[in-house]
């Protein structure tokens, strides 16, 4: 016997878990419980806070939703106005040395002449292409070039999409795409050559919001301070160190043992195998590609400059800088940095020389994110990334030599992005249903492995949606349809209905009321 027993077990407090873990005490059916091995909960959508006092997220995380259901949680956890900023997206692509408006392929208008030249032959040559095509592409490179033509891809979609996924786009599929890349408008794009006007926001997160503190990771660990502590294991006492699925029983790294009925699994799935030790899954797994990320974070003391403004999010498809992403982080919340009167001594001059004074001194401050692929087919120099980056911080102009660096931060996530590699869904489509077949449902960016509902709102409902599956036999829509939850707003769940705030009174099932759980919502302060 094990020394727990739970209908359902959860392994994993990021999104995707804690996803599964709101729903299961939202429809208070199933007896179950919650394990992740890290103190806090937020898994790879967690913030790291520097000794100095600047916040980095694990990667570029904003919340745009589709869901209203997310939405819901989302607001239970963090009710207050003031604990979220609304942002518009102002996002731009570096290239010669210009800031051209995202997405790129909509604003060539902004491009040196023989740029625009190039790009429009490619775009209509793509258009006359795409008219007679009566096959899909057989890859992301096919689609690209189908999409904007050879001039676009060559100074854009190619280099850019490789310093991405660390793998070239001809290994990669093109069925993940859905919304996430912008089909440029022949006719717009060369009105706006013509008329030189450059195009406007465009994509699901052209408004985002972000928490006013302790980063992204304070949403989840708020979430998780709305379930009840009983039926959360974090840290060392939740590390899962073995899954018997035949006896169904998994075992903590304490020793402890807990039997389930149906297991959620969040961590990654070639994971999950291995501490299965199912040599013919862990066979399998291995035809899933990833790539991982280097997290840089760079804290400049000084006013924001001018030439920054409020841009939020910059590319860089370009090898004059290891990073295909910048973040300005600190535009995002004037608490993700100490504030200007705390006083901090020069760690060294952007260049590398020696600050004047070692006298700590005060702010303002401002700080940049960076992220940086991996892969067997893009190595990186890890002892030197992090000065490297900041090279290619003054090669972009992003920062000036002189500049006085008082923090930085380098994080490496082993898996950071699930690769939509072209063997990628001839294995989900057996490995997948085969772990269902032993009541076990991996669900989540790495869980089960698809990039296109990778976001936070997606990974939450993946866990929501698992839920119900199980308990209902309810379709899981965010899993199997991607497209369709995308393009449109999923109303359908609601958190409100069991939960009369006003009178924390519910009806039971008899007819009577019955007093409602009440979770104050503790302080969410980040660990340092």
């Amino acid at each position: 016997m094990a020394d727990i027993n739970v209908d359902v077990l959860v392994i994993g407090a990021g999104p995707t878990g804690l996803g599964a873990a709101k729903r299961l005490n939202h429809i208070n059916g199933p007896s179950w419980l919650i394990l992740d091995s890290n103190d806090k909960a937020g898994g790879l959508a967690s913030t790291d806070v520097t000794p100095e006092g600047f916040l980095y997220d694990v990667g570029g995380h904003v919340i745009f939703s589709h869901y209203k259901y997310f939405d819901d949680c989302i607001d239970e956890a963090l009710p207050k106005e003031d604990d979220w900023y609304t942002h518009q997206r102002i996002s731009y692509v570096r290239y010669k040395g210009l800031w051209v408006p995202y997405p790129f392929q909509n604003n060539i208008s902004m491009l040196p002449k023989e740029d625009q030249v190039k790009c429009i032959d490619g775009l209509i040559d793509a258009a006359l292409e795409f008219r007679v095509a009566n096959t899909k592409p057989k890859d992301f490179d096919e689609w690209i070039l189908r999409m904007c033509g050879e001039g676009v891809a060559d100074i854009f979609m190619r280099p850019y999409n490789y310093k991405v996924w660390a793998v070239p786009t001809t290994k990669m599929q093109c069925q993940w795409l859905g919304e996430r890349v912008a089909a440029p408008d022949v006719k717009l794009v060369t009105k706006n050559v013509i008329l030189n006007k450059t195009a406007g926001n465009w994509g699901p997160n052209a408004t985002f919001r972000f928490p006013a503190r302790d980063g992204t990771g304070g949403i989840w660990i708020a979430v998780a301070d709305t379930l009840p502590q009983e039926k959360k294991r974090f840290g060392k006492k939740g590390e899962v160190t073995k899954v018997d699925a035949a006896k169904k029983v998994v075992t903590l790294k304490d020793g402890t043992t807990i039997g389930y009925d149906k297991l959620i699994n969040t961590m990654a799935v070639d994971h999950l195998v291995e501490k299965m030790g199912n040599q013919e899954l862990i066979t399998l797994s291995k035809g899933l590609y990833y790539s991982s990320t280097h997290v840089i974070g760079v804290g400049v003391r000084g006013e924001r400059p001018e030439r920054i403004g409020d841009k939020c999010w910059l590319y860089f498809p370009e090898d004059n800088c290891p990073f295909y992403r910048a973040t300005i982080f600190s535009n995002y919340s004037p608490y993700n940095q100490p504030q200007a009167d705390v006083k901090l001594p020069t760690l060294y001059l952007a260049d590398g020389s020696k600050a004047p004074s070692t006298e700590a001194k005060e702010g303002p401050y401002w700080s940049i994110m960076l992220e940086v692929s991996q892969s067997t087919m893009k190595p990186v120099d890890e002892e030197n990334l992090l000065k490297d980056c900041i090279q290619g911080l003054i090669n972009t102009e992003m920062i000036k030599p002189e500049d006085e660096i008082v923090s930085t931060y380098h994080r490496k996530f082993d898996h950071g992005y699930p690769t939509p590699a072209l063997e990628r869904e001839g294995v989900l489509k057996q490995l997948l249903p085969r772990l269902q077949d032993m009541d076990i449902w991996s669900r989540g960016r790495f869980g089960s492995w698809r990039y296109e509902v990778g976001n936070q709102d997606h990974s939450f409902m993946l866990g929501v949606e698992a839920v119900d599956n199980i308990v209902s036999g309810a379709v899981e829509l965010t899993l199997n349809y991607p497209d369709f939850v995308n393009s449109r707003q999923n109303t359908e769940r609601r958190l409100a209905p069991s939960f009369n705030y006003a009178s924390k009174k519910a009806p039971a099932a008899n007819g009577a009321t019955k007093e409602l759980p009440t979770h104050s919502r503790k302080s969410s302060k980040q660990v340092k």
